[in-house]
C-alpha cells in the first residue's frame, strides 16, 4: 500500500464514517469538499485500517484521476450521473478492465504464483457504475470460487475480517464488500449471490443488502457458480435509501445479458426509492418464520432477538401472520445437507465457458478447456472443488465433454416452478405483502471456526429466484449483528425496501464499527 499512502498525502480532514450518498451529494453541491478530496480521505482510511481487515484484493489504478474527472464535470456544469464522484467498491468476481479476475483462487493470481485473466471488457454492472459517475476504489476479497457462505479464508489473498467484530465470520462470499462498506472504506458496494453471498455478509456486518429477483440485474461478466440459474448482483449499503439508490443504477435490461429481458416492465417507474416511507409497514400483512418454511427451529437466542424485532415491526402497524407455510409441503421441497441445496449449479461449466469467452481474445484462456489445460490441478475432476459443488452431477459431466453446449437444466427449472407455485399460493391464500424472518438461524460462527453460516432463506429464495432485503435488527451476545430479512414475490424489491426503511427509521439498529489497528492472531493450521 506504499503507493496508496503517497496518493493520500493531500487528503483533507473529512470524517467519511457512515456517510450516505445524500451526504456526499450535498457536500459536493455546497462546495464542502470535492470528489478528489473525498476519494483521498477514503484512501487514507483504507491505508490506515486495511492491513487489519483485508477487504481488498486490488486497488483501482488511479481512483483520484477518476475523482478529478467527476469534479471537472461538475465544474463545467455537465450532466451528472446519480453516483457522480461517489467512492464505491466491486466484488472480486466481477470483471473490471485493468484488474485481474481471479475468482479468489490462487492458480488465477500471478501474485500467488498462478497466472492472470485480464478481461478486455467490463461486466455490465461495473460499466453501469462507471456510467453513473462512480469512483471505483478497488475490488474486494472473496473465498476461492466464491465457495463459502461464512468466510474468505480460502482466498489467495487471505482472510477478510468482520468490521463490526473481527472474532465473528464476515459472511461470504461477498466478504470484502461487506467489510469495506461496514468499515466506511467506501460509500456503497457491489455484492453477488448464488446461495447467501449477498445476504450473509450484509447481515453479518450490520448492513442493508438486496438479494434481487433473478434476471433483474445483469450477471454476465461475473465469475459464475450458477450464472444461468441463480447468480444475482446486488447492493451492500449502510442505509436502506443508499441500497435503493444503487438498485436504480444496477437494475434493468441490457443486451449484454439477454435474460434481463425479464426485467422489462418490472423496474418501478419512480425508481427504488419511490415507496420509501416511515409508514410503509402500516397495515401490511407479513408472514413469520416457522416450521412450515423450514422444520429446523432457530436457536434460543435467535428466537429471543426475533421476538423483540417482531414486536418492533408490529409497533409500526404491520399485521403479522404466524407461520403461513404451516400445513403445506414447502419445507419438504429442500434437498441437500446443512440447509444448502445446490440445484442450479449444474450450469457451472457452460457458464464458465461463456464467462471466459466474454473476456475477449487477449485473455490468457479463452475457453474452459484451455483454462483446464493451464491449471496445475484439476478442480473439475472427481475430487475437485467443482465436483463437491455439484455432487457428481451427470449434467456437469456431460458439460465437461463439451462446455459450449447448453446443459439440461430441466430438473432445476422443475424445482424453481415447484417453489414458486407453492410460494405464490401461500402469499395469495394469506393475502401477504411479504415475509419477515430472522436472517440467521443462530449466532454467527467465529472467523476461524469450521461451523457454517446457517441462514433461514438459503437456498429457498435462490432456487425460486425471489428477492430479499436485510436490515440490522440487534446484536447477539457473542458480538455478532442480528438482522431481519424481508422476502417477497418476484420483482417486489421496491416494496421490501420500503418495509426495511420504515423499520430502520424507527429502530436505528445499525452497529457502527470501531476499527482497530492491531493484527488479528491467526491460529496455527492445525488449530483452525
Amino acid at each position: 500500500m506504499n503507493a496508496l499512502a503517497q496518493a493520500v498525502d493531500t487528503a483533507v480532514e473529512i470524517d467519511v464514517a457512515e456517510l450516505t450518498i445524500a451526504d456526499v451529494q450535498a457536500a459536493f453541491a455546497g462546495g464542502t469538499y470535492t470528489s478528489e478530496q473525498l476519494t483521498a480521505a477514503h484512501l487514507a482510511r483504507i491505508e490506515k485500517y486495511e492491513p487489519y481487515y483485508n477487504a481488498f484484493t486490488f486497488m483501482a489504478p488511479d481512483p483520484l484521476a477518476d475523482a478529478r474527472a467527476a469534479d471537472a464535470r461538475r465544474a463545467a456544469g455537465k450532466s451528472l450521473g446519480p453516483l457522480d464522484g461517489v467512492p464505491v467498491v466491486v466484488k472480486e468476481a466481477m470483471d473490471m478492465v485493468g484488474l485481474p479476475s481471479t475468482g479468489g483462487w490462487a492458480p488465477l493470481s500471478s501474485l500467488a504464483g498462478g497466472f492472470d485473466l485480464m478481461p478486455g471488457v467490463d461486466a455490465p454492472v461495473v460499466a453501469r457504475l462507471k456510467a453513473a459517475g462512480a469512483v471505483i476504489l478497488g475490488k474486494t476479497n472473496i473465498p476461492a470460487f466464491s465457495y463459502d457462505g461464512a468466510r474468505a479464508n480460502t482466498s489467495w489473498d487471505g482472510p477478510t475480517y468482520n468490521a463490526v467484530n473481527r472474532d465473528i465470520a464476515p459472511g461470504a462470499s461477498s466478504s470484502g464488500t461487506g467489510t469495506a462498506i461496514s468499515a466506511s472504506f467506501a460509500v456503497v458496494g457491489l455484492a453477488e449471490e448464488t446461495g447467501g453471498s449477498i445476504q450473509n455478509p450484509g447481515a453479518a456486518q450490520s448492513l442493508v443488502s438486496v438479494k434481487p429477483t433473478f434476471a433483474l440485474i445483469p450477471n454476465t461478466g461475473v465469475a459464475p457458480l450458477a450464472g444461468s440459474t441463480r447468480d444475482v448482483v446486488g447492493p451492500h449499503a449502510r442505509t436502506v435509501k443508499d441500497a435503493a439508490l444503487l438498485m436504480d443504477v444496477l437494475a434493468g435490461y441490457t443486451p449484454a445479458d439477454p435474460k434481463t429481458v425479464a426485467a422489462i416492465g418490472n423496474v418501478p417507474e419512480g425508481g427504488y426509492t419511490s415507496l420509501l416511507s416511515d409508514t410503509a409497514l402500516k397495515g401490511k400483512r407479513l408472514g413469520l418464520y416457522g416450521p412450515g418454511w423450514r422444520t429446523k427451529p432457530v436457536a434460543e437466542e435467535t428466537a429471543r432477538l426475533y421476538a423483540a424485532a417482531i414486536d418492533e415491526v408490529k409497533a409500526r402497524g404491520a399485521v403479522l401472520v404466524d407461520d403461513p407455510f404451516a400445513g403445506t409441503a414447502f419445507a419438504s421441497l429442500a434437498k441437500g445437507a446443512a440447509g444448502f441445496d445446490a440445484r442450479g449449479l449444474e450450469s457451472i461449466i457452460h457458464d464458465f465457458e461463456n464467462f471466459l469467452r466474454r473476456m475477449g481474445p487477449g485473455v490468457a484462456a479463452t475457453s474452459f478447456k484451455a483454462l483446464a489445460a493451464m491449471l496445475p490441478s484439476d478442480p473439475f475432476g472427481t475430487e475437485g472443488t467443482f465436483a463437491k459443488l455439484t455432487e457428481g452431477s451427470p449434467v456437469v459431466q456431460k458439460s465437461l465433454e463439451d462446455p459450449t453446449l447448453p446443459p439440461d437444466l430441466s430438473e432445476f427449472y422443475a424445482a424453481r416452478m415447484a417453489y414458486l407455485k407453492l410460494f405464490n399460493k401461500v402469499m395469495a391464500d394469506n393475502q401477504l405483502d411479504g415475509l419477515v424472518f430472522p436472517q440467521s438461524e443462530g449466532p454467527l460462527p467465529g472467523v476461524f471456526e469450521k461451523a457454517e453460516y446457517l441462514a433461514t432463506t438459503v437456498s429457498e429464495i435462490n432456487i425460486a429466484g425471489l428477492p430479499g432485503v436485510t436490515v440490522p435488527a440487534g446484536q447477539y451476545t457473542n458480538g455478532a449483528p442480528f438482522a431481519l430479512i424481508f422476502v417477497g414475490k418476484m420483482w417486489s424489491e421496491a416494496e421490501l425496501l420500503a418495509f426495511a426503511y420504515d423499520y430502520e427509521q424507527a429502530t436505528h439498529h445499525r452497529l457502527v464499527p470501531k476499527l482497530v489497528e492491531t493484527p488479528y492472531p491467526v491460529p496455527a493450521a492445525n488449530d483452525a
